[in-house]
């Protein structure tokens, strides 16, 4: 049996490839997700943005939007 070291075993850094860019991922040409999809509409409501809401966004473009919005709304920045 072969010893890893740290750096090779992936779950030593579980988050490392966490903030991968969303047009990088390989299913981001997808429909989002029913979570995207409402947490998408509650920001957009919260930032009086209705249109930033669009139930035909891929994963990758729900992603990018969320971010943004809570960007404006202050909501899920650390």
């Amino acid at each position: 049996m072969q010893v890893q070291h740290p750096d090779e075993d992936p779950k030593s850094h579980p988050t490392s490839n966490a903030e991968k860019d969303p047009d990088q991922w390989t299913t981001g040409d997808q429909p989002m997700t029913g979570a995207q999809a409402s947490y998408l509409k509650t920001l957009s409501e919260e930032a009086h943005q209705d249109e930033a809401y669009d139930t035909d966004l891929t994963k990758a473009e729900a992603s990018k939007r969320i971010d943004a919005l809570q960007e404006a709304t202050g909501r899920g920045v650390d």
